[in-house]
């Protein structure tokens, strides 16, 4: 029996779990660092951020993406789960946070789907409560996010 199969699905299971650590310290260099350079990243279809789908450089999506992070207060995307498919790992979780422009809170889960090649994160796709999220960044959420 080939045991190298768990061994490097774990390891997918550990590089996630680390990127949600970087992420909740703010490190954006590791977060970066986790993704293939051709990566392709989809936000959920009408979410605000999905304006960019597919971002495919992790330059694009630190742009389109977390750079855009700063337009809330105290935001959170906290993994509650852990999902192993080998090469791929699903996340289960919720985001927090306070979105600035209209002083909302938003408290939605979410799914994030993450494919793993060579350590390297190589696609990314979100679903995410899209209706609750409008609601909290109003209904120019679109104009805002481009701002």
């Amino acid at each position: 029996m080939d045991h190298s199969e768990p061994n490097m699905s774990q390891t997918n299971v550990d590089l996630i779990a680390n990127l949600y650590a970087a992420f909740a310290r703010g490190d954006a260099g590791a977060i970066l660092g986790a993704m293939d350079p051709a990566i392709v990243w989809n936000e959920a279809e009408n979410f605000a951020y999905a304006d960019g789908n597919p971002y495919t450089s992790p330059a694009a999506v630190g742009q389109g993406v977390f750079l855009r992070v700063a337009q809330w207060e105290n935001f959170q995307a906290k993994p509650v789960e852990l999902l192993d498919a080998g090469g791929t790992v699903v996340a289960l979780g919720r985001y927090t946070g306070t979105y600035k422009a209209t002083g909302r809170k938003m408290d939605a889960q979410f799914v994030h789907v993450f494919r793993l090649r060579e350590g390297k994160i190589v696609a990314f796709q979100q679903y995410v409560d899209t209706l609750q999220a409008s609601r909290v960044m109003g209904s120019d959420a679109r104009a805002a996010a481009e701002g």
